[in-house]
């Protein structure tokens, strides 16, 4: 009897001990809080968002046919609204490409001490601080036709009239590339950070230039770091909303994706076509950021070597 009794003691011990092995026990309930918040928070107006694009108004049924997926036809098949692919595309590719070719030479060189060196990594982050509102209302004081630049270029005769910066696609990239350029500063600076520097002091003995050091050792390590700074700048201004809407000119020239389901959410109360609209920018993302990561994967296959 005793053995009987013993015997289901002993079987809960061994499971609970064999589950702990596998890393199941009770600390699991803490996570508990993060998955309810990530359900919903996100899996669940996710799922929602997709199934809205299934459920096209009657005027868009009516107008480009297609039932369940009149959503996508109309997508597809409006050049208002497909053009605002490449239109967003042009400005995310060059303003991200920009800003990491452009915090390369920055990082470097601030990687070095030297006298007011965290003074000029302050003022290069500072933009971080103002937010992309802020940065477009600094551009239409500084840049914009009663701006003080062209006060400026028109009291001194450079000018005839005042230069037209803002409100087109000059005044939306201006705007990307103040934005993002602080984070892949601070990304690269990272990156940079965790590459041995006795590497190219042992190259610098060996008779190395500036060039052979940064071509043969810093670039191949940091690459893998500058494509993951990419796909995050690209993410950052491929999203881009508030400068397409105050430096840019919405309707026309920078009426970029993000522009697109607003107008069909706020303005046409077509909340199925924002929602598709919203997922096309999340597909053009992945397909972008697809192609950098198998472009990273070919060109260095070993850790990005970090702290970032």
């Amino acid at each position: 009897m005793t053995a009987v009794a013993d015997h289901p003691a002993r079987s809960t011990a061994s499971l609970r001990h064999r589950l702990a092995e596998r890393g199941i026990d009770s600390s699991l309930w803490l996570m508990v809080p993060a998955l309810v918040f990530a359900l919903a928070l996100f899996v669940y107006p996710f799922s929602y968002g997709i199934g809205l694009t299934f459920q096209p108004s009657a005027a868009t049924q009516e107008q480009w046919g297609g039932g369940i997926l009149a959503n996508y036809v109309a997508f597809f098949r409006d050049p208002f609204v497909f053009d605002s692919i490449w239109i967003t595309m042009r400005l995310a590719l060059p303003a991200a490409l920009f800003n990491v070719l452009a915090s390369i030479p920055v990082a470097m060189v601030l990687r070095r001490k030297f006298r007011f060196k965290r003074f000029m990594t302050s003022v290069l982050v500072l933009p971080i601080t103002l937010g992309t509102v802020l940065t477009a209302q600094g551009l239409l004081i500084f840049a914009g036709r009663q701006g003080w630049l062209n006060r400026f270029l028109l009291a001194t005769g450079l000018v005839d009239e005042p230069v037209q910066l803002v409100n087109n696609y000059t005044g939306v990239m201006f705007s990307l590339i103040i934005t993002g350029f602080p984070f892949a500063f601070l990304l690269v600076s990272s990156y940079l950070s965790g590459i041995d520097s006795s590497l190219d002091s042992a190259a610098r003995t060996l008779g190395a230039g500036w060039w052979q050091r940064f071509r043969r050792i810093t670039l191949p390590l940091l690459a893998p770091g500058l494509a993951t700074t990419f796909i995050l700048t690209f993410v950052l201004a491929f999203s881009v909303f508030p400068s397409a809407r105050l430096v840019g000119d919405a309707m026309g020239s920078t009426r970029v994706m993000s522009l697109m389901a607003f107008r069909a959410f706020g303005e046409q109360n077509d909340y199925a076509m924002a929602s598709t609209i919203a997922l096309m920018m999340g597909v053009v993302e992945l397909i972008v950021i697809a192609v950098v990561l198998a472009w990273r994967s070919l060109l260095y296959k070993g850790s990005t070597g970090g702290k970032g």
